[in-house]
């Protein structure tokens, strides 16, 4: 089995030393081991987007969710298929969303002897992921792999993502949430999600697209908004028509919950949904697993089920 390592050296929990015994485990299993560590954004993208096409067997992101999702996007560059490298994953951000839904250990040594484990018994599983297309021309398709938003929580994306330079934190994320409601432009845009047998609900302020649940972490706390979503369905689908301070806690509240249940007027919410829309008069952020994608008036979001093998 050929492999290619990815690792990012400035996600919060890699390190120079936990580099080399991961390294050094997966070698001792494989044909052939090549190790890359990314020193911009999308050279993750472009690694795993050259071993698919080099045929390589199976390709490790070592990093956290933003060098996940670009594996994912550079593995699945010429879209879904039986060719498709096989997906390794050794934690080493802050959140680690996607690994954490999939069971996979937090810490780094756990989560290579697991994936050495599954290598030796041939076990994998098939995922399925989100799928985002805007109307823009020669915007490429962006591949998530846990949720995506439009709106404040792409806003609070930015605004960690203007910060790069400290360590990204639940803490900072928690900081930027508050910073980005508090501003006075909180209560645009105004959001339209169309999904198809439906009635279009007009008016949303914010949208968020699960792929599954949870939709992320606060610490070891798990934040739930579409409990009957997961990696074997449809996506979530989780709107607010109000961002009043009443509306926002009482959300909250029951996010941070032990049930997780999400109800209330101001919410437009729904399970197991193969594809929607989502358009707005004026240039919205967007945001795909955490990643910034940029400003866009209309993209459509389609589950592709069963896209991609995961080791473990």
């Amino acid at each position: 089995m050929r492999a290619v390592l990815v690792v990012n050296p400035k996600a919060t929990a890699t390190t120079a030393a936990g580099r080399d015994v991961l390294a050094h485990a997966l070698a001792s299993q494989l044909t052939k081991l090549e190790i890359l560590e990314t020193d911009y954004r999308g050279h993750a993208l472009a690694a795993a987007a050259q071993a698919a096409t080099d045929g390589v067997d199976l390709v490790v992101a070592h990093g956290g969710d933003g060098t996940v999702n670009e594996v994912v996007n550079g593995l699945l560059t010429h879209g879904v298929g039986p060719t498709v490298p096989m997906l390794g994953i050794v934690p080493g951000g802050s959140a680690n969303v996607f690994a954490r839904s999939l069971g996979l250990p937090r810490h780094p040594v756990e989560a290579t002897h697991q994936l050495l484990h599954a290598l030796a018994d041939g076990r994998s599983r098939r995922v399925g992921l989100g799928r985002m297309t805007s109307d823009r021309a020669g915007d490429p398709a962006r591949w998530f792999t846990f949720s995506a938003g439009v709106g404040l929580d792409a806003d609070v994306v930015a605004e960690v993502d203007r910060k790069r330079g400290k360590k990204a934190s639940p803490a900072l994320y928690m900081r930027m949430a508050l910073f980005q409601y508090l501003r006075p432009k909180h209560g645009k845009p105004q959001l339209t999600v169309s999904i198809p047998g439906e009635e279009p609900v007009t008016g949303l302020r914010l949208a968020f697209v699960s792929n599954t649940d949870p939709w992320t972490y606060l610490g070891a706390r798990p934040i739930h908004l579409n409990r009957g979503c997961g990696f074997d369905g449809g996506l979530g689908v989780f709107a607010l028509q109000s961002l009043r301070l009443p509306t926002v806690a009482r959300h909250l509240r029951q996010a941070v919950s032990r049930t997780g249940e999400q109800h209330g007027r101001k919410l437009f919410r729904r399970d197991d949904v193969p594809e929607l829309t989502i358009t707005s008069a004026e240039p919205v952020r967007v945001q795909c697993d955490g990643d910034l994608i940029g400003e866009r008036t209309c993209v459509k979001v389609t589950s592709v089920r069963h896209a991609l093998a995961v080791a473990g």
